[in-house]
């Protein structure tokens, strides 16, 4: 048996999306910004795209930006929000857990002359939203939170923070990175209070290469990619239109039978977490029930590295994570679980299990019973 549990790092993509980038690069190819009728069948796919996309969020289609990912989505906001809106001031506001999409181009503001606050988080990967709104001053012209934890599944109090920041400076954008919720909540950026959202497609079951970025009308943003003014002169350059169906196509999807999705993560989730509640090497990070996200488990191990466990499942068809696999080739411990107090000896003793609606019971048990199986040796090896 096969069991896929690395679906934070990217999902399958769907039939209907890779159908549907099929037909956009076999049958109708034409370049979207061609006059003529393959050109015409080109722009279609992106409509229809962002209509489908639009309606998900409750948004006008002219406050979605189609981008190539997750990290640029993240990139635009952070440093085109920056860039547009610093003579209001330099100050910007991040958390301590962020993916490094988001905490790059924080630093590169940093080196840029832009102060940065990095609010700190409890031991569940939570902000306080009195910090919150203590940080931002008249100076804040942007904050950037997460929605959902990649590494621990924390979930951010989205609309409350929004609150908390208008409340002390209307002005200030809020930026979030969306990439782990979108698909799993429902989310209306414009009643939350969200001025730029991130998506990446293939956490989705959409395409890699493909991403969006909400940004509230009105909202003062400078473009990172100059050149023929596609996309209202936001992010030039001829449209990736099999991305932008897939993404499309994957978006729509994912809402529909929204409610049996979630409750099937849950259930997921929740049989996994039951099937190791007696091993005494096990030990789970942050919020485990419906306070935290339906498809993210962190599991550190007594005894075993994260890098020899993995390899170790991976050799029985099971895949897992070593924390985030944006970041799994570099030695550096995790941020996220250095900023939630994990103990020294789980820095490098955990793995991130991750679930996706084409996941089954029967993959959780196989899993279970592997781990159970392996780390009581793995742990003897380790100590000799």
């Amino acid at each position: 048996m096969e069991a896929y549990f690395d679906n934070s790092a990217t999902t399958r993509c769907s039939q209907g999306a890779k159908d549907i980038m099929v037909r956009a690069l076999m049958e109708d190819y034409g370049n979207p910004s061609s006059l003529h009728g393959k050109g015409m069948q080109g722009e279609n796919y992106i409509r229809e795209a962002r209509a489908g996309i639009c309606k998900t969020l409750k948004a006008k289609e002219q406050e979605l930006i189609f981008t190539s990912g997750g990290t640029e989505s993240n990139n635009l906001a952070i440093l085109g929000g920056a860039m547009a809106n610093k003579r209001g001031g330099r100050h910007l506001i991040t958390t301590r857990i962020e993916h490094p999409a988001v905490l790059a181009p924080m630093k590169f503001l940093e080196e840029q002359g832009f102060d940065v606050t990095y609010l700190p988080v409890d031991k569940d990967g939570l902000i306080s939203l009195e910090e919150l709104q203590e940080a931002v001053t008249e100076q804040t012209i942007l904050a950037s939170i997460m929605y959902v934890n990649n590494e621990i599944g924390a979930v951010e109090p989205i609309q409350e923070a929004a609150e908390a920041i208008k409340r002390k400076n209307p002005r200030t954008l809020f930026h979030v990175d969306a990439i782990q919720a979108y698909g799993k909540y429902i989310i209306h950026p414009g009643k939350m209070g969200i001025d730029m959202m991130s998506v990446s497609g293939h956490k989705i079951h959409g395409p890699k290469g493909s991403g969006f970025l909400y940004v509230k009308e009105k909202t003062k943003l400078k473009p990172l990619i100059y050149g023929g003014g596609q996309q209202r002169n936001m992010r030039s350059g001829t449209e990736n239109v099999p991305g932008i169906a897939g993404i499309g196509k994957a978006a729509q999807e994912a809402y529909e039978g929204f409610s049996a999705k979630r409750a099937h993560l849950y259930e997921l989730k929740q049989a996994f977490l039951a099937g190791l509640a007696d091993q005494g090497w096990a030990h789970v990070n942050g919020r485990t029930g419906e306070d935290s996200a339906p498809h993210i488990i962190s599991l550190s191990v007594d005894g075993v590295r994260s890098e020899v466990l993995l390899h170790a499942l991976e050799d029985r068809q099971v895949y897992v994570s070593a924390g985030s696999a944006c970041a799994s080739n570099k030695p550096a411990a995790s941020a996220t679980l250095t900023a939630i107090g994990v103990k020294r000896e789980y820095l490098d003793s955990t793995v991130r299990i991750s679930f996706s609606e084409e996941n089954t019971m029967e993959e959780v048990e196989y899993c279970i019973a592997n781990l159970k199986e392996l780390v009581p040796v793995l742990g003897r090896y380790t100590r000799r």
